[in-house]
């Protein structure tokens, strides 16, 4: 597959060639048709990508806190290698996609192979989407018109957060893509509509879909605007989609609106608020959280696990499916908001417009490969690697942040011949197998196991999986080095042990797990003191380890086993080795907190 990455240090966009994804349970494969540029996000993505590193710190002064935060906690070094790993990893473009579905996983209903949907997948080839994450596009509805669903969902939940009735006078400040949408569908919901920009090409088409206008680039007062436009008694609701780091937004709104008017905001403004304007009318203002309920809920994204319709009618997969039904009754039209076309092989010209041309609004990018090309698990990405047969040859599944960061540059400082990475979705093998000069990326780990070049299987994926890979590696006749922990149950570590034993009998193999405390200078000096010491041992650890947010993956029993398998097993088994003793029994107690 194809994708679109933009380099956050050197500024560059490129298209990179990556395995295609593999099907898994809840999501399905999508061979792309069409996309579409989000001119707002994606010029600022671009924008901040080309800035200075001080540049880049001013544009997101909330960043720079958290920078300083961490060199409290870790130190200067370890803080700017962080920044830099994190910087060096190139950014997918786009959210709003149009494609035919390819495949489909386990526990998927309503979707087919064969399917034209419409999800929120980067601009790529060929993607890997959740299950609540697609909707179908109705037969009427052409590819160009679909591609703009996900951007007039953002303006749709805005303005069901709005909560607009039939007759309402409502106001739409900043006219790009999401406004002229969002204008549309409050003129659906029976609202007259004032467009506010500074652009007169954008609110002409703002009054093309029935709104009145305010040009401010010719000076014109927005709040007499507003007060005009209502007959003196103030708007019912703003909806702010405009960009930009003035307050002004906000507080014009404020002075327009009428007495418990309501203030939405969906686009990205300045927000020092004047209590005095939000008191006296008891005004509500409310931050838009993108397509609805359901993003960034890792349950729902992920997991696909639905919200129930009668309690939750509106998610961010139901409001894609309101927009392709108000597109196919003809009740928002977007062939007037298309700018530029441009095959996606011609994506870095589609970029410079966007970056030179601010008149640029609908950019949309078609897709006119052969789908068998798509479908390739493996690529080559260093056709003159040499390597030796004689020593370990290493494959390395998965290739996160730990692998990446700290992991695969150990393996090859320590003389490890790294042939091949996999990981699930594909660009991260190739953008972490070109730093490492390893020779293949893949997203095929069955292939993996089966390349006889590869004698050693690293495992660096979420905890849950570890078990299940290194018993395939083992049956493989792989030796291993899994990272911690080994297994999430008992169960498992009893299948690997079986295992272990019974493959040992025909061929001898090295399983290892990455418990890497016992190999500090500073621990095998300590191992060497107490050996000497023959009497009862007692050893106290303390580990001040940070705070984890509630959802992060890790502290998911499920998926990283919670905080003591998946990262107290380290000083448990720092704990053996030290005192040279198996464990023959256990108690914990919880902190009042806890309880």
């Amino acid at each position: 597959m194809k994708q679109l990455l933009q380099d956050l240090t050197s500024g560059e966009t490129k298209i990179v060639q990556a395995p295609s994804p593999s099907v898994s349970s809840g999501h399905v494969i999508i061979h792309t048709t069409t996309t579409l540029v989000s001119a707002g996000t994606e010029r600022m993505i671009v924008d901040f990508s080309k800035a200075s590193y001080i540049d880049k710190a001013l544009k997101q002064p909330e960043k720079v806190k958290m920078v300083l935060e961490k060199i409290k906690t870790d130190g200067l070094m370890t803080t700017i290698e962080a920044v830099q790993s994190k910087l060096a990893q190139p950014l997918p473009l786009g959210y709003c996609n149009v494609g035919v579905v390819s495949d489909v996983g386990a526990n998927v209903e309503g979707l087919k192979i064969g399917d034209r949907v419409v999800s929120n997948a980067p601009h790529t080839d060929m993607a890997k989407v959740s299950k609540n994450l697609c909707a179908r596009i109705p037969d009427n509805v052409d590819d160009e018109t679909a591609s703009f669903t996900v951007i007039a969902s953002i303006g749709l939940q805005g303005i069901r957060l709005a909560k607009p009735t039939l007759g309402e006078n409502f106001v739409v400040t900043g006219v790009g893509l999401i406004g002229l949408l969002t204008v549309q569908l409050l003129r659906a919901h029976g609202c007259r509509v004032l467009a506010i920009d500074f652009d007169e090409k954008k609110l002409q088409l703002a009054a093309q879909f029935g709104a009145e206008t305010c040009n401010l680039n010719k000076n014109e007062d927005p709040v007499a605007a507003g007060m005009a436009f209502s007959h003196g008694h103030g708007v019912d609701g703003v909806i702010i989609a405009a960009s930009t780091q003035s307050q002004d937004p906000v507080t014009h709104a404020a002075r327009m609106c009428r007495k418990r008017g309501r203030i939405i905001l969906i686009g990205v403004t300045g927000l020092t608020l004047n209590r005095a304007d939000f008191y006296e009318k008891e005004l509500s203002f409310q931050v838009s959280c993108s397509y609805g309920p359901g993003r960034y809920d890792v349950d729902y994204e992920q997991r696909g696990q639905d919200y129930p319709y009668g309690f939750v009618r509106w998610t961010e997969q139901r409001n894609f499916e309101a927009v392709l039904e108000m597109m196919s009754r003809g009740q928002v039209v977007a062939k007037p908001l298309i700018t530029h076309r441009y095959l996606f092989e011609n994506a870095t010209e589609a970029y410079h417009t966007l970056s030179k041309n601010l008149q640029a609004l609908g950019i949309v990018m078609v897709y006119n490969s052969d789908p068998k090309t798509r479908e390739i698990k493996q690529i080559t990405l260093n056709s003159k690697l040499v390597i030796d047969p004689v020593k370990p040859v290493l494959g390395i599944i998965g290739a996160g942040n730990y692998a990446s960061r700290v992991l695969i540059p150990a393996l090859k400082a320590a003389g490890g011949q790294c042939h091949t990475i996999v990981s699930s979705g594909g660009i991260n093998s190739v953008i972490h197998g070109e730093k490492a000069g390893v020779a293949e990326a893949s997203t095929d780990t069955e292939g993996l196991l089966k390349n006889d070049i590869i004698s050693t299987i690293v495992i660096a994926t979420r905890h849950n999986s570890h078990a299940d890979l290194v018993l395939q590696s083992l049956k493989a006749g792989k030796h291993v080095f899994v990272e911690k922990p080994l297994a999430l149950t008992l169960d498992e570590v009893s299948q690997i042990e079986t295992l272990y034993k019974e493959v040992a009998k025909t061929k001898p193999l090295h399983l290892m797990v990455g418990f890497n405390r016992r190999f500090s200078p500073l621990v095998q000096k300590m191992k060497g003191l107490l050996e000497t010491v023959k009497q009862p041992k007692t050893i106290l650890i303390t580990v001040n380890a940070g705070a984890l947010p509630q959802d992060h993956w890790t502290q998911d029993p499920q998926v990283g086993g919670g905080r003591i398998i998946g990262e107290g097993c380290h000083f448990i088994d720092l704990l053996r080795h030290l005192v040279g003793k198996p464990i023959v029994s256990v108690q914990t107690c919880g902190s009042e907190k806890d309880n």
